[in-house]
């Protein structure tokens, strides 16, 4: 692992994200709503989804800055139904900017999925309570180590806006949670008209 959690210039808006795990989802919706709607879904756009995370998390229109990190398994070089999805070369040290301000994209790869919950729950922890942090926005692998992440929320700023992302409700803590699928569907292109149809 060469990732700093005590890292002293974190943005004030930060998203960590188990993108293996993001992955995975966005497959998921892909195979199944493939089937529902009767066409071809492309991979999801990331820029567009990191925006509705962002949303989701209660950011707003403005010149915020937002730092982004990716934490994968090192055998996983890519997300491969994002695009782009190279952790490497695609994302790690790049950038984008749009009417939500300006997101710096990093990835931080760790050796198999134990060591990736295990940093994805240390990391949750110090964003809880790190100085300068206002919003956290956490997509963890709700499946294996929701109770960790929770867990390490439990000391969290109480002026932090904390929101975690999964699949559906889970157990509550000291954090707002969002559905996950929602923002994948955007980035995936997927309409509520199309689903309406099914």
């Amino acid at each position: 692992m060469n990732f700093d959690t005590n890292q002293p210039s974190w943005s004030e808006n930060v998203i960590l994200v188990d993108g293996d795990y993001a992955d995975k989802v966005a497959f998921n919706l892909i195979v199944n709503f493939e089937r529902m709607i009767g066409r071809r879904i492309p991979k999801a756009d990331t820029a567009r989804w990191i925006d509705c995370i962002a949303l989701d998390g209660g950011l707003r229109e403005g010149a915020n800055s937002v730092q982004v990190v990716f934490v994968h398994d090192r055998a996983k070089a890519a997300m491969d139904n994002f695009t782009p999805g190279n952790y490497a070369s695609e994302l790690d040290g790049k950038a984008f900017g749009d009417h939500l301000g300006e997101f710096l994209i990093s990835s931080v790869e760790a050796d198999g999925p134990e060591k990736v919950a295990d940093l994805f729950a240390e990391s949750a922890g110090i964003l809880a309570t790190a100085g300068g942090v206002r919003r956290v926005m956490l997509i963890p692998n709700a499946e294996e180590y929701y109770d960790s992440v929770r867990n390490a929320l439990r000391h969290a700023d109480d002026e932090k806006r904390i929101t975690v992302f999964a699949m559906e409700p889970m157990a509550g803590g000291n954090f707002r949670q969002e559905i996950l699928g929602y923002s994948l569907m955007n980035a995936l292109g997927i309409r509520a008209d199309e689903l309406n149809n099914c």
